[in-house]
């Protein structure tokens, strides 16, 4: 699944341009566009006058101290980050994604608590029942440690091949991950079929960079990660000198899985992540492990083959395994149990949780309850939610008019191609084809996931492993059948959007179909500037680095001709170069390989998003002028004011090191900075510091 994570007027013959050089006068108007010169003065339409907010802009966000042409994304969102705290329970804040969320999380807690009061046995009363459980401290302060005992317990009895893999077989099915993971993928020779994946895990610290890095941040992280493990241990149970003992055995273990894991570069090739293994061939890869008793009771004996997507892991996964003191393996085991509950228990374990989630990324304060509840609810029943959510929250012009973008950004990537002279007839034709073949999904899924676990009101736990026992279930059923395309990867109130490289289809929950990327009453520049630019995001992910290596129909297949798919190469280096240029901190440079994909995508999404909008005002009878911001400056900043952020310094040091996106303003400026239309809406001289000195391009 790729996400936006990604992920999403005034007179056109006169307009003035608004950069100021000093103050907030407007200053020299633009230089007209090879189009707008085309259109006599006595055809342009006329123009209506405006307002920055009635057409969907924060003029208080301007800082009109700054040149556009300097530093665009300053100018869009300098005052903004100027008055603008980071709340004490974030470690990071934008002005849309976070902004829409918290309206989103209040009328879903409005939703709830109604809920509450619903009938026992129907769908809403399920969903109030999950909640208040939840929500019920008193009961889970009481229940304390308990939900972890029978676990522990059977992790205490593990003393050779076959107990530990009726142990993990136990824990994988509660969704605790010790080792490796399971979970389904579609087969990347016949997208239609789903195949059993076993990939890397078990590690508590957010990538294996963290265990294996030499520099003095990362020694003192580990030294706060050991610690910590030490006193999640005696929180449940375990004697001190033995916690002590065990923390230390614990980080040994996980930086042994560390050494044989794939870099989170590695993991974004996918030819080098689909490695079919017939089921005898698992047991000689990896021969520390009982993989048929594994198989078998997880219900899935009869499959021939699995998919691994790090052999090597599964290689050293076994070595680990082999040379494992059988207290270390203790230790490991029970740190895991508790690691993947303790969210769920009572307080100490919660305030134990977010010590560490503070040292990683410097949030000053734990959430509130309801909204941590309100994630848990909406992670284990999200269709439930979803339904109540769009009924009553989720207007249908929203949904026909993210129809209507992505038809025309749809046209404009369609245009595009005809026009590149690096791709031969051929390439291009199958591009073509697999354009015509992607779908898209809005709003809310045609046929709602149901939810066939028992909730119990008074054991919130309980409950959190019953609904993880289910989906896994229903997940790993999918094996060997085949895929069904309507199904939704994210739930309907989620703040994203994705695109599926092997389903080829873009899905863009109601969610995310608020202000500020889309409003009803914004211009036409200003909805395309924003949620336009999501939308050519996730459509160019089907012709990334890594989308580009699956057809039409979603199997991983080379449909480039040899020449073209050189050129391409050099393209998205050229990419790659500019991205790591990017420092978010002094000697903090962002990695254009991780980030790669994601910024091929922003480039793509606002060159589509501009052409679309283009298009869709072309015989538009008058011009809207906001303030002295032509339409085409409205849409530039759109696609600004949509990634204003602020993030706290160890937060963003850990998204440059797991999160496959750039930092929000270099988002902004990667994506204009090669763009031809914006130095021309703001009058750009050729030395300006926004324009790069070798753009780059792809699509």
């Amino acid at each position: 699944m790729r996400c936006a994570l990604t992920g999403f007027f005034c007179v056109v013959s006169c307009l003035f341009a608004c950069g100021p050089s000093s103050g907030s006068a407007p200053a020299a108007a633009p230089s007209k566009s090879a189009t707008e010169a085309s259109a006599s003065a006595a055809a342009a339409p006329p123009v209506v006058e405006a307002t920055l907010e009635s057409v969907g802009l924060d003029a208080s966000a301007l800082d009109r101290s700054v040149e556009p042409c300097t530093d665009f994304y300053q100018f869009s969102c300098g005052k903004w980050l100027e008055r603008t705290e980071i709340p004490s329970d974030e470690a990071m804040w934008t002005r849309s994604f976070n902004e829409i969320r918290k309206r989103n999380e209040l009328e879903l807690k409005e939703i709830l608590e109604a809920a509450g009061q619903s009938a026992p046995g129907t769908d809403l009363g399920k969903l109030g029942t999950f909640y208040a459980a939840c929500m019920d401290e008193t009961a889970v302060e009481a229940a304390g440690k308990k939900p972890l005992l029978p676990l522990l317990a059977q992790a205490a009895k593990v003393k050779d091949r076959r107990s530990l893999a009726a142990l993990v077989i136990e824990l994988h099915s509660q969704q605790i991950a010790p080792f490796f993971e399971i979970n389904p993928v579609q087969d990347p020779k016949d997208a239609t079929r789903w195949i059993a994946d076993l990939d890397q895990g078990g590690l508590g610290l957010p990538d294996r960079d963290y265990y294996l890095r030499e520099d003095e941040r990362s020694l003192k992280l580990r030294q706060t990660y050991l610690a910590h493990v030490e006193r999640m241990l005696v929180l449940a149970g375990t004697p001190v000198p033995s916690a002590q003992s065990g923390a230390r055995d614990v980080l040994e273990l996980e930086t042994e899985l560390a050494k044989v894991s794939k870099t989170r570069v590695e993991r974004r090739e996918p030819k080098n992540m689909f490695n079919r293994f017939e089921r005898s061939a698992l047991n000689t890869a990896s021969p520390g492990f009982d993989w048929d008793f594994y198989f078998d009771k997880l219900g899935l004996g009869g499959i021939p083959a699995v998919n691994l997507s790090a052999p090597k892991f599964f290689s050293g996964l076994s070595s680990v395994l082999s040379s494992a003191k059988p207290a270390a393996l203790h230790a490991y085991l029970d740190w895991q149990i508790v690691h993947g509950l303790a969210r769920h228990l009572s307080q100490g374990f919660v305030n134990e949780s977010f010590r560490m989630d503070q040292a990683l990324t410097g949030q000053a304060e734990i959430r509130p309850r309801w909204r941590r509840c309100l994630a848990t609810t909406d992670n284990a029943l999200g269709d439930l939610l979803g339904q109540a959510y769009v009924q009553s929250h989720f207007a249908g012009a929203s949904k026909a008019a993210a129809e209507n973008m992505v038809h025309a950004i749809h046209a404009a990537f369609q245009s595009e191609l005809g026009s590149l002279s690096w791709m031969d007839p051929s390439t291009r034709e199958r591009a073509g084809q697999k354009l015509a073949a992607m779908g898209y999904l809005i709003g809310y899924p045609e046929q709602w996931k149901t939810y066939g676990f028992d909730v119990d009101a008074k054991s919130h736990a309980q409950n959190v492993l019953r609904a993880r026992a289910f989906d896994l279930k229903r997940e790993l059923g999918k094996v060997g059948n085949a895929v069904d395309e309507r199904e939704w990867q994210m739930s309907a109130p989620t703040v994203n959007a994705y695109y599926s490289p092997q389903r080829n289809h873009m899905v863009f929950p109601a969610g995310i179909l608020q202000p500020p990327f889309y409003d009803v009453k914004s211009g036409v520049a200003v909805n395309l500037g924003a949620i336009g630019m999501v939308v050519g995001h996730e459509l160019t992910h089907g012709f990334d680095d890594e989308g580009s290596q699956y057809d039409a129909k979603g199997n991983l297949a080379d449909w480039w001709a040899p020449e073209v798919g050189k050129r391409f190469k050099e393209k998205t280096e050229c990419v790659a170069q500019q991205y790591s240029a990017y420092e978010v901190q002094p000697g903090l440079p962002i990695n254009g390989q991780l980030t790669l994909g994601e910024n091929i995508a922003d480039l793509g999404g606002v060159k589509l998003a501009f052409a679309a909008y283009r298009a869709l005002r072309q015989s538009a009878t008058e011009r809207i002028s906001a303030e002295g911001f032509n339409e085409d400056q409205q849409f530039f900043l759109a696609v600004g004011q949509a990634w204003c952020a602020k993030g706290r310094p160890e937060y963003e040091r850990m998204m440059v090191q797991v999160n496959p996106h750039s930092v929000p303003r270099f988002r902004v400026r990667g994506a204009l900075s090669g763009l031809p239309e914006f130095a021309t809406a703001f009058a750009c001289p050729a030395d300006a510091p926004m324009l790069a000195k070798n753009a780059c391009s792809v699509w």
